[in-house]
């Protein structure tokens, strides 16, 4: 079979995404505090961009300015003059008029001194290392372990393996070990959860006998909830155990989580959604969102002319670049915030039970029923509805919590899962703690109450997702 070379002509249809539409479909997912930074960054990049402080029009601000100008330029000389400029610059300036008379208290700290970052454990452990009476070779073994001690407090490397990189003996080691673990936290450097109980009852004064092997022997057992053994080997009763228990409670099995590094990051909604008289008022969070425009100064002097023979081609295509990205970012954000709303509206017209009565009236929905009410796609919705919070009389929700499967009731209407657990969490929260309801026990309830034939192994999963232990281990010792 010969080779021959053909020409054809095809036509297709393909689906490209441009750089704008891209850029759109990311300010969706975009959470608030993420589009802010965005919104900044561009305000920086951008000089077409700038904040609107107030209501005025382009062409009125931009004849403001041209008057300020001038009006600056007729008393630039008389101002220059008969400034008194140790007034006007006050205890900013090198030497105020007052400079004399002040005197600076030396207990002022300075700016960094003041905003100095949390301590590490790392840090703070070091930082007590070098204050102790150690010799220099005692100092560089206790920095091999302080190196060594996970955010717990916790070693994670066995002596044998320090002794043997630094060449020392075990017994060094371990001499060195004992007194870190007194520093403060006390019982940081442990090598499990029984020896760092043990060192701080040690170092809080504790001798009794029964209390260490408590610690030592039986900590699973407590685990568990299994007292008659350790009643009956340790040969006390249950109101001695129980004093027993109260000390161990009050000990720290995490010494190290106190210098944690770990920032809480606050939440702050995206919608508010408030209730008034008969009607359910949306309102969008724009709190620090800055209300961008074009700047007039460019788009006046800059696009307008046309391009005229001074221009430089470059400089009229980067003005052209950056005018059509500031518009785009413009409408992407406004359109952004318009979807916003009428998918929370939508959401609101779904589950307006929950708005009125709380999280045991949610119902199923899911993202196609959204879409179909707004006329959407269902990508926009899932993507609108990522890292959005909102403020509900009833606390404040992920948007994505309104989504929620369902299962069927006997009177053929459908429950929520998150109304399902919601009443999984008051009925373990109202049982009795000295006899725990177990999951056959609940699923029984849930099929009274709300008619829903559910299995005992979807109540357990339930109860796992509301961090709730099993029915052992709700079970009230005493």
């Amino acid at each position: 079979m010969a080779l021959q070379l053909k020409q054809q002509l095809k036509l297709s249809q393909q689906l490209i995404m441009t750089p704008q539409l891209q850029q759109a479909i990311k300010l969706l997912q975009l959470s608030r505090v993420e589009l802010m930074e965005l919104v900044q960054k561009e305000l920086l990049e951008n000089p077409l961009l700038e904040e609107a402080e107030n209501e005025l029009s382009p062409e009125v601000e931009l004849k403001k300015k041209k008057d300020d100008f001038s009006e600056f330029k007729v008393e630039e000389k008389s101002l220059i003059e008969n400034a008194e400029w140790e007034n006007y610059l006050g205890q900013f300036s090198s030497f105020s008029k007052d400079y004399k008379e002040v005197e600076i208290p030396e207990e002022i700290l300075s700016f960094e001194n003041r905003y100095a970052p949390r301590p590490s454990l790392e840090g703070h452990l070091l930082w007590q290392l070098n204050l102790a009476n150690f010799t220099e070779q005692e100092k560089q073994i206790g920095r091999e372990l302080i190196g060594n001690i996970d955010s717990r407090g916790y070693l994670t490397s066995s002596l044998e393996e320090i002794a043997s990189q630094l060449k020392v003996s075990i017994e060094e080691v371990e001499k060195v070990l004992k007194k870190i673990q007194q520093f403060d936290p006390v019982g940081v450097g442990s090598r499990n959860l029984a020896e760092c109980l043990k060192v701080q009852l040690e170092y809080f004064g504790y001798t009794d006998p029964v209390l260490f092997t408590l610690v030592e022997e039986h900590l699973g057992d407590l685990e568990k909830r299994k007292i008659e053994p350790i009643l009956k080997k340790l040969d006390i009763s249950k109101q001695d155990l129980q004093q027993y228990i109260e000390i161990i409670k009050s000990l720290d099995p995490y010494p190290g989580s106190q210098y944690s590094n770990d920032l809480v990051v606050y939440i702050s909604p995206d919608v508010y959604v408030f209730k008034y008289e008969d009607e359910f008022i949306i309102l969008l969070n724009e709190d620090g969102l800055p209300s961008l425009r074009l700047n007039p100064l460019f788009e006046e002097i800059g696009l307008k002319r046309g391009g005229k023979k001074d221009d430089s081609n470059k400089d009229m295509e980067y003005l052209q670049e950056k005018f059509r990205s500031a518009v785009w970012l413009i409408k992407s954000i406004h359109q952004r915030q318009r979807t916003l709303y009428k998918v929370m509206e939508s959401i609101v017209h779904f589950q307006r039970d929950f708005f009125e009565h709380g999280v045991s009236h949610l119902k199923p929905l899911t993202l196609k029923d959204v879409a179909e009410h707004i006329g959407m796609h269902e990508s926009t919705i899932s993507r609108v509805t990522s890292n959005k919070y909102v403020s509900t009389p009833f606390g404040l929700f992920e948007l994505k919590f309104f989504f929620n499967s369902g299962l069927s009731a006997q009177d053929g209407s459908n429950v929520g899962s998150e109304s399902i657990k919601a009443r999984i969490k008051e009925i373990i929260e109202a049982e009795d703690k000295a006899k725990p309801l177990s999951d056959e026990a609940i699923a029984k309830i849930l099929k009274k109450e709300l008619g829903v034939t559910i299995a005992r192994r979807t109540v357990a999963k339930y109860r796992a997702a509301l961090n709730i232990p099993s029915s052992s281990r709700r079970k009230k010792l005493f």
